[in-house]
């Protein structure tokens, strides 16, 4: 159980969250697991730690408030879309659930948007083998822009995710070539979705002919 220490000068320090008591004396565990007596650690190690512990307690409380915002917004979003359906006959948004609800005034906005989550299948391996077929038999000097493309997209990241953007940026190359073609084809059916997130946005602007000005408020791990 955690007690007050004392500073030294009469005065009662606050325990420190994580201290352990042995036999009266506080100790902390060390990231060996091994318990250290409180006043063999270094000034600046126990004012790092505070610091950290500060900065973390601070930001689980920011994070909850996040969620519970998020949570509260799609709730009267949901309200909303469900009252119009029920006085009008008709809902509020459009395509997979996606709604923009803006203010009288045109100068607020908020838009909910469910974007699907893909995965590719082992068609796409295919599809890099024709590429590759195509861009080694064309002339070198017409390919490099569109070399420099087929790198990007299938240069997968840490976590083996391939550059999606880059991906569609390539299916849109108009090339008549069969094998291109099937290529295309390929990357298509390699296409599975696995399910949808959704993600709110806010905008703001101070007159309705000003471009919208993003609220930012990154809630996607809440």
């Amino acid at each position: 159980m955690s007690e007050p220490t004392n500073d030294g000068d009469g005065q009662s320090a606050p325990a420190h969250p994580a201290q352990i008591l042995v036999g009266g004396v506080p100790y902390l565990r060390d990231a060996k697991g091994s318990l250290v007596p409180v006043e063999a650690i270094k000034p600046a190690d126990l004012l790092m730690d505070e610091t950290v512990r500060g900065i973390l307690d601070q930001a689980k409380q920011v994070s909850a408030q996040i969620a519970e915002f998020k949570g509260e917004t799609f709730d009267r979003v949901s309200e909303l879309q469900a009252m119009f359906a029920q006085h009008y006959g008709a809902t509020v948004g459009g395509k997979k659930g996606n709604v923009t609800l803006v203010s009288f005034d045109g100068c607020q906005k908020v838009q909910v948007q469910v974007a699907d989550l893909l995965e590719f299948g082992p068609e796409l391996q295919s599809a890099k083998g024709l590429i590759d077929e195509c861009l080694t038999e064309w002339a070198v000097g017409s390919a490099v822009e569109l070399r420099a493309l087929v790198n990007r997209v299938f240069q997968v990241d840490k976590e083996g995710h391939i550059n999606r953007a880059e991906l569609f940026m390539l299916l849109r190359v108009e090339i008549q070539d069969e094998r291109w073609v099937r290529a295309m084809d390929a990357i298509r059916d390699s296409m599975r979705i696995i399910g949808s997130r959704t993600y709110v946005r806010f905008y703001d602007r101070a007159a309705p002919a000003d471009p919208w000005k993003a609220v930012t408020i990154d809630m996607a791990s809440a």
